[in-house]
């Protein structure tokens, strides 16, 4: 059995479910434990019933688990009790559309937040074909959040256990691999740490509880970070990062984990955003929009819990992740609109919007991925704009970047992991002119804001490397997909795994990467280690 995160550990702050993926669940009487069985129709057609009686007798005969499933039209979905409150079987669509991922990965995580029955040991069996193993795996992981400050969860003291069992059907429908459920439990607890982080409030979760939450994952690794702090920012040069989050109580910082393999090829940097609380700062948001805005540290958490499960599985080559953590606050040493910052490329910025703030702290930290870490490949993943949710909604995160083939793959990845991707125009000779200053190399805000405003914001970023830059740059905005209502979803993890799985020693990894399914020969494989390690 491979265990997610170990819930309860923070006391009162965690809720108490432990994600475990076993190969075989065992049997049970449902009512000892409640189980939910879930996969798209024709599949659960496929799912044999010597496979299932032991999880549903005595209280389910055949003949009714036969008449659940011909009862069962999902339109999107559907679902049909078995018995009482004790099992379930639900169906997710049959068909979905080029957009969305095969593993109708988000219906999976509202299917499980409804059909599951309540208890304090149950079992998930997911029927499904092997490649879509990763993204239903993550997607049970973001109906189980961690963060919880109901004070009845401080008053039960049991822990919960959710089993998780994979049935697969199609090509290649053998059993699960201890190493592919070693692989999903490290994913899901990345996915549920960044969950957690995001779900804090900043009370909480300020720029030293963040810098804690890295110095842990550095310590689970063996890594210890490098922290650039405070007046240090300033003394360095980082003027983005440390003119964002000077007002605050906290203190801005740089922290950066670095992962360097004997071997390694090329240097990777995912650069994340981590704004712990974005108030707008002088050019403050008003009280409908500014809450919710624990939620602008969503890039950092998620290059923290996608670092952490895939040094653990075995990363090729040379990864750092850098994480900008501000308070965007307001004080009497709040950056004003007119203020002129030099930040850590060089260039100048005339500030014309304190609250287009996480464009300068990233600006600084692609910069330094590039000056200091000599990054070839450069991410960043940011809760950048609202406009992104207008342009490619609530499930889809935005990608731009200066290589069509990185765009191309961002959205394969997408699709096989469940957090979705849509590509956003990149025309900095048409764009970057909304920056233009009469006084400084750029302002930090657009002149038009009905000028694709998110692809306007990551130029931003670009032009502090260079748009004539010989490396691979990628911008994920991730603004409406990081949290689902009112619960954060971890957005970005498995999306981090996936796109770059190919540098990964694990076979799960390497299958769901956008390169996973073109079945390189030997030979090719021994060309391209010897050379650089193509990704995508």
């Amino acid at each position: 059995a491979l265990r997610g995160e170990a819930a309860g550990a923070a006391g009162r702050k965690m809720a108490n479910v432990q994600l475990e993926f076993q190969a075989s669940a065992g049997e049970a009487d449902p009512q000892s434990r409640p189980l939910l069985v879930l996969g798209q129709l024709h599949n659960l057609h496929r799912l044999p019933w010597a496979q299932l009686r032991g999880k549903l007798q005595p209280r389910v005969s055949e003949e009714i688990w036969q008449g659940a499933l011909s009862t069962l039209n999902p339109n999107p979905t559907d679902s049909c009790p078995l018995y009482l409150n004790y099992a379930t079987v639900a169906a997710l669509p049959s068909r979905v559309s080029r957009h969305n991922s095969p593993s109708a990965a988000h219906f999976i995580t509202r299917l499980v937040r409804n059909c599951l029955p309540g208890g304090i040991n149950r079992c998930i069996i997911m029927v499904c074909e092997r490649s879509d193993v990763f993204a239903s795996a993550c997607a049970l992981a973001r109906a189980f959040p961690l963060f919880t400050h109901r004070s009845s969860a401080s008053r039960r003291t049991e822990k919960k256990t959710v089993i998780v069992e994979f049935f697969l059907v199609g090509q290649n429908n053998g059993p699960i691999e201890v190493a592919t459920l070693t692989c999903l439990a490290s994913a899901t607890e990345g996915v549920r740490l960044a969950a957690r982080i995001v779900d804090t409030p900043c009370n909480e979760m300020n720029t030293n509880s963040f810098l804690e939450e890295i110095k842990k994952v550095g310590k689970d690794l063996g890594i210890v970070p490098t922290v650039i702090r405070d007046e240090e920012l300033s003394e360095k040069g980082f003027g983005g990062i440390y003119g964002v989050g000077k007002a605050a109580v906290h203190p801005p910082a740089l922290a950066v984990l670095s992962h360097t393999p004997d071997g390694a090829t090329q240097t990777i940097a995912w650069v994340g955003k981590g704004i712990v609380y974005d108030t707008g700062g002088l050019s403050i948001k008003g009280k409908t929009t500014m809450p919710g805005m624990k939620r602008d540290c969503g890039g950092a958490a998620a290059v923290l819990g996608a670092f952490k499960a895939t040094v653990k599985q075995g990363f090729k080559d040379n990864l750092h992740a850098v994480f900008c953590l501000a308070e965007n606050s307001v004080g009497p040493n709040a950056t004003r609109p007119d203020d002129i910052h030099v930040l850590y490329s060089g260039k100048t910025v005339e500030i014309n919007n304190t609250d287009a703030e996480g464009r300068l702290v990233l600006a600084d930290g692609v910069a330094y991925a590039c000056k200091d870490l000599g990054a070839d490949i450069i991410l960043d993943m940011a809760t950048l704009t609202g406009a992104q949710g207008i342009a490619t909604g609530k499930y889809h995160a935005a990608v731009l970047t200066n290589n069509e083939d990185w765009e191309k793959a961002c959205v394969i990845a997408g699709r096989n992991c469940g957090d979705l991707v849509h590509p956003l125009v990149y025309c900095p000779e048409l764009h970057f002119s909304e920056f233009t200053s009469a006084v400084a190399d750029m302002k930090n805000s657009v002149a038009d804001r009905d000028n694709t405003p998110s692809s306007c914001a990551g130029l931003f970023i670009a032009s502090h490397i260079g748009f004539d830059w010989s490396g691979v740059w990628v911008h994920i905005d991730i603004a409406a997909p990081v949290h689902a209502g009112e619960r954060a979803t971890g957005y970005g993890v498995a999306l981090l795994l996936s796109l770059f799985g190919r540098a990964s020693e694990d076979p799960l990894l390497n299958m769901v990467s956008p390169l996973g399914c073109n079945g390189d020969s030997p030979d090719e494989e021994m060309e391209r280690d010897s050379k650089r390690r193509r990704l995508v």
